[in-house]
Order: C-alpha cells, then structure tokens, then sequence
C-alpha cells in the first residue's frame, strides 16, 4: 500500500516532513515514521468516535485512581468521546459524579456511559446545543437539581474548520467556530459560577495551535486564543473566591475531530514531526485534568498546562 501526499502550500513542503509512505508503512524523505492511522475523514462535526480507525485508547488499565474526586460533581462538554471521554472516565475512576453534555453523538455518549458505569461510576447525559445561551443554562440546572452541586467544570467541548486561506472563511463558519468554542464557555461558566463554592476548579482547553499557529485553522486558532486570555483573566478575578481557572493545551491527540477535520491524506502522518514521532493517545491526557480539579493543585490557578509530546515548549 502507498499513500501520495498532496505538495502543501507550506513553501513548497510537506507540513508533516514526509512525501509519501511506502508498501511497509514506513514514512520516507525526512524520517522514519510508522504510519498508525490510515486516511479517513468523516463528513460531520465535531466527529464520531465509534467508526475512528484504529480506536482511539482512552482507558489505561494501569492507572491506579485513589479517590481524589471522590464525592465531587463535574460536568465535562464534548465527554462523548476524545480528550472528553478519557477525562470522563478517569474522573469517575476517582470518585466524581460526571454529568457528559454532547451535541448529538448519543451512540458514543452511550457508549462512554456504558464505560463508566462498568467501572462502577455515576454518569448523567445531556444532549444539545451550547451555542444556545438557553441550553447552556439547563445544564447547569439540570445538574443542580439532579446532583445538587458543581465542584469541577471542564470546558472542553470545540469543533475545528479546515481552510487553506482565510478568504474561504466563510461567516457563517467563523460564526460557528466562535460560538462552539468560546461563547459556549462563557455562557456556561457564568451560569455555573452561581452553584460553586471555594475549593471548585474551572478547566478550559485550548491547544498547540494558539502557541504554534496552524495556517489552515485561522479561526480555530482565534477561538482558542481567546480561551487563553478568558482563563488567565477569570483566575485572577476568582482567586479570591479560591474557585481556580486554569487550562490544558493539547498537541496532536487521536481523536475525532482530526477525521473530521483534515483531508483524508494528512491523517496518516499525525503527530510525525512531534519529537516523539507519534500523535496522543486521549488516556495519556487526562491525568493532568485530574491534577487539575483536586487538591493537589490548590495553589495552582491562570495556568496553561502543555501536553504535546515536546512539540511545543512554553
């Protein structure tokens, strides 16, 4: 089998260093790399996990959790699957009661229930919209009358465009990127701040590509800077509710927005110029959402944590 890459616009180079891999599998050109995901793409955002080849691993059976969340609430957005579904179940791995908001992939949700319920956990889905200031609010009163607190809100939910100019933006786009990305946070954290007592933790996600820039993701890029920004300022103007902000910044994860995202012959390459050669597996992120949302990180707020692999160094 082999797999031709398209010449990038990226000075004429290849934006993961390889032209094409050969009948082993093997990338050529700049180095070595053993290809792990086929090419793929899905037509729908922000992407189902269930139909992702190979599946992604968001379950380490080697984590030993010792009840750091236990007796806590938290509600994670995009829990469905991705970075979402491994943080979902290791919070129920610790003790939390997860409450799952997801757009309408109820197959995955399901499944991620499933998981977390075999596990012994208390899991609670919701479906619908957080582009609607409206939906935003039920969940959070949703979760007050069913669970009667919020200890920990993870902001995780995005979708992301891929474009090669920003003249093929369209507005309704940018629209959509802002509103999922950012506006959705807002609206949510605003309604949940009325439920957390000090000691409650916020965990926003941005990603790599704020620090880096990625070319061909002008408007994802916008909305998770902003996520920054958000963060930096909501920690400072909570610290003395002792209610932390902080965020994770994710490099390349195998999850289903990048089959939802990119064409089909960049998907074979993922993670190759990372200097661990190799995209994320989503279970390898979640402890520092762990970290995050317990008291070993009392004194930790306004931070981005970078979880890359050394792609990115700040």
């Amino acid at each position: 089998m082999k797999y031709e890459y398209y010449a990038s616009n990226n000075n004429g180079k290849d934006d993961y260093g390889l032209k094409c891999v050969n009948e082993k599998c093997e990338g050529l050109i700049c180095k070595e790399f053993k290809v792990k995901f086929p090419p793929q793409c899905q037509e729908c955002q922000p992407g189902i996990e269930s139909v992702m080849i190979p599946r992604p691993i968001f379950y380490n059976p080697n984590y030993r959790a010792c009840g750091k969340l236990s007796g806590k609430v938290a509600i994670v957005t995009g829990g469905d699957s991705g970075i979402g579904r491994a943080v979902s179940v290791t919070y129920a791995m610790e003790g939390a009661k997860v409450v799952i908001v997801y757009l309408n992939e109820h197959g995955d949700a399901e499944e991620t229930k499933k998981c977390i319920e075999s596990l012994g956990g208390y899991c609670m889905l919701i479906s619908g919209d957080l582009k609607d200031p409206n939906f935003c609010k039920s969940v959070i009163d949703n979760t007050i009358n069913k669970l009667g607190k919020i200890d920990i809100l993870v902001n995780n939910a995005g979708m992301q465009f891929y474009q090669k100019s920003l003249l093929g933006i369209s507005d309704e786009q940018f629209d959509c990127t802002m509103k999922t990305n950012i506006y959705s946070m807002f609206y949510l954290t605003k309604n949940a701040l009325n439920c957390m007592a000090p000691g409650a933790s916020i965990i926003n996600v941005t990603s790599i590509t704020t620090f880096a820039g990625e070319p061909e993701l002008i408007d994802y890029v916008t909305s998770k800077g902003a996520i920054v920004g958000f963060t930096r300022a909501l920690a400072a103007n909570l610290a003395d509710k002792n209610i932390r902000v902080n965020a994770v910044s994710p490099g390349v994860f195998w999850t289903p927005l990048q089959p939802a995202c990119w064409p089909k012959e960049k998907i074979p390459t993922l993670g190759s110029d990372c200097p661990m050669g190799r995209a994320g597996n989503t279970y390898e992120i979640a402890p520092i959402f762990v970290y995050l949302a317990c008291e070993d990180s009392s004194y930790v707020t306004g931070q981005v944590m970078h979880i890359n692999g050394g792609q990115y160094m700040g």
